[in-house]
């Protein structure tokens, strides 16, 4: 992914029905990289329901990225990948959402990024422009800072993340063993807004972003 913008992509809020979609994309990561401490790859109909209860919720956006021209090359190949909820969007070429950090109350002024692109739309300004929504719609809820845990090793990754205004603050080692190796997890930090005195509650996504109201 690098730094770029793309007139023909649209970013939109993410539905159930892209689903199987999201599942293509992330399967690959699932099954050959440690970006991703999974190691099953999600069913569709479990994705599909995470999104429901996401827009639900309404406390953390979750974008899906269509470009028109850009073909999607990391299918998958067990059954469920051809399985939908609803019908899926085969133009989605990545996507990216926001997520509580802890579970603690003094933690919900924090937030973890994660975001994924398909292996074929990469290095094309789709990662930035999903970023960039996500984190400027999060800081406008009032989030104060954006965190991303990143398996190792993850050059890329980590390059784009510090191409975003990320810095990175600390390491666990050797957190997770995945494909026949130990692997270390790196977290990154951006500041969203100054913590400075008791914030106001963080609002939610409908209120600041007005295609999750439709």
């Amino acid at each position: 992914m690098t730094d770029g913008s793309r007139d023909d992509i649209r970013l939109r809020p993410a539905t159930p029905a892209d689903a199987a979609s999201i599942r293509r994309i992330y399967a690959p990561y699932v099954r050959e990289s440690p970006a991703t401490f999974r190691t099953e790859v999600p069913a569709v109909e479990s994705l599909a329901t995470k999104i429901r209860e996401r827009r639900a919720a309404d406390a953390y956006p979750w974008y899906v990225a269509v470009a028109d021209d850009v073909e999607s090359g990391n299918g998958g190949n067990d059954a469920d990948d051809s399985t939908t909820s609803g019908g899926s969007d085969p133009t989605v070429v990545g996507y990216a959402y926001g997520s509580r950090l802890r579970e603690r109350p003094a933690y919900r002024w924090a937030v973890e990024t994660s975001i994924y692109v398909d292996g074929d739309a990469q290095r094309s300004g789709i990662g930035t422009a999903l970023y960039d929504r996500l984190l400027e719609t999060l800081r406008r809820q009032g989030y104060c800072a954006a965190y991303a845990a990143l398996g190792m090793p993850n050059p890329e990754s980590e390059a784009f993340h510090e191409r975003r205004g990320f810095d990175r603050v600390g390491r666990f080692p050797a957190a997770g063993y995945k494909l026949g190796d130990w692997h270390d997890v790196v977290w990154y930090h951006r500041r969203l807004r100054e913590s400075d005195g008791e914030p106001d509650e963080p609002r939610p996504v409908s209120d600041v972003d007005g295609a999750y109201r439709n």
